[in-house]
């Protein structure tokens, strides 16, 4: 069974592209929805750079996004949060 190792401080994700972070060049970022709405979290290839894909986190749900460390992430809302986090055995 995996563990989440905790890197870095949670913070809200930007809702803008020109703001988007890579949180620390994370590979890994544990996001959290805290809203009782869907939001779209976009993940591009650096801040304000070319977007690479989208997802909707659902109401009240959490997701392990893995990225490449210069990719950088932003969300609908600000009620999406982030931390960088890695994985033990």
């Amino acid at each position: 069974m995996a563990r989440t190792l905790c890197k870095g401080a949670e913070a809200a994700l930007p809702t803008t592209t020109g703001a988007a972070t890579s949180f620390t060049q994370a590979t890994v970022v544990r996001l959290v929805n805290t809203h009782t709405s869907n939001h779209l979290v976009t993940v591009v290839e650096t801040q304000s750079g070319t977007a690479i894909g989208t997802m909707t986190m659902l109401a009240s749900s959490v997701e392990f996004l893995e990225k490449q460390p210069t990719q950088c992430v932003f969300a609908s809302a600000p009620t999406v949060k982030g931390a960088k986090v890695g994985f033990t055995g």
